[in-house]
C-alpha cells in the first residue's frame, strides 16, 4: 500500500485513510478498503498528477480499478463535472459508497463491475470520458495493456487523456501518444492523449 495517511480501526479491520488534496473538499479524509488488494495512490503522486493535468473543470472522469475512489473524487473536488468510479470488488464498492456519502460530491457514481464489462458497455452506449484514470492491481499488469488499448479508445472523448499508474519495475504501454512519464518511488505514471 502506498504511504497514504493515517489508519482507522473499524469493524475489526484497519482502514487506510487518504486525504483529498485540493478543491472544494480539500483536507477531507476518505477510507480505502482493507487488505493488500488496494494500493491507494499516495498524496504525493496524486498532487503531481493533478499538477501536470492542470485545470480539469467540467470534465467527465472515469476511474477504473477505483479502490477507494480517491482519484475520481479528487477530480470532482477540483471541479470535474462527473466521475464514474469502477471496481468489481465488494470491499472497494463499500469504501467508495462510504466516501461518496461522506464527501457529498454531486456527479460521483459507482459501477460495481469488471472493467472489461464496463468498458464494453460504455462503448456500446456511447459513453465518452475526457479524463480516464487506470490503476490496475500490479498482478494484472502483464495482461492489462493489451486489453485497455482497444476498449479505452472506444470510451474516450476526442483529446481525452489517460493516466496510467503502474509499478516502477514494469512498463505498461498503451497505443496512444505518451505526453509524459514520471517515476515516484515505486510508482510509474504515464499520461497519454487520444
Amino acid at each position: 500500500m502506498g504511504a497514504a495517511g493515517s489508519r482507522d480501526f473499524k469493524e475489526g479491520r484497519w482502514l487506510e485513510q487518504v486525504r483529498i488534496i485540493a478543491g472544494s473538499r480539500k483536507g477531507a479524509r476518505i477510507v480505502a478498503p482493507p487488505g493488500r488488494a488496494t494500493r491507494p495512490t499516495s498524496d504525493r503522486v496524486r498532487e503531481a498528477v493533478f499538477s501536470i493535468l492542470g485545470d480539469i473543470s467540467g470534465l467527465a472522469v472515469l476511474d477504473l480499478f477505483a479502490g477507494s475512489g480517491a482519484l475520481g473524487l479528487e477530480a470532482l473536488s477540483r471541479g470535474a463535472a462527473s466521475a464514474r468510479l469502477v471496481d468489481s470488488r465488494p470491499a472497494a464498492a463499500r469504501a467508495i459508497l462510504r466516501n461518496i456519502k461522506k464527501l457529498e460530491l454531486e456527479g460521483a457514481t459507482l459501477s460495481r463491475r469488471d472493467y472489461r464489462l464496463f468498458l464494453k458497455k460504455a462503448a456500446r452506449e456511447g459513453m465518452l470520458y475526457d479524463l480516464i484514470f487506470v490503476d490496475p492491481p500490479y498482478r494484472m499488469h502483464r495482461v492489462i495493456g493489451r486489453e485497455l488499448g482497444r476498449w479505452l479508445s472506444e470510451s474516450a472523448a476526442p483529446g481525452a487523456r489517460v493516466v496510467l499508474e503502474s509499478s516502477s519495475r514494469e512498463n505498461i504501454e498503451l497505443p496512444f501518444e505518451l505526453l509524459t512519464q514520471k517515476v515516484y518511488g515505486d510508482t510509474r505514471v504515464g499520461i497519454y492523449v487520444l
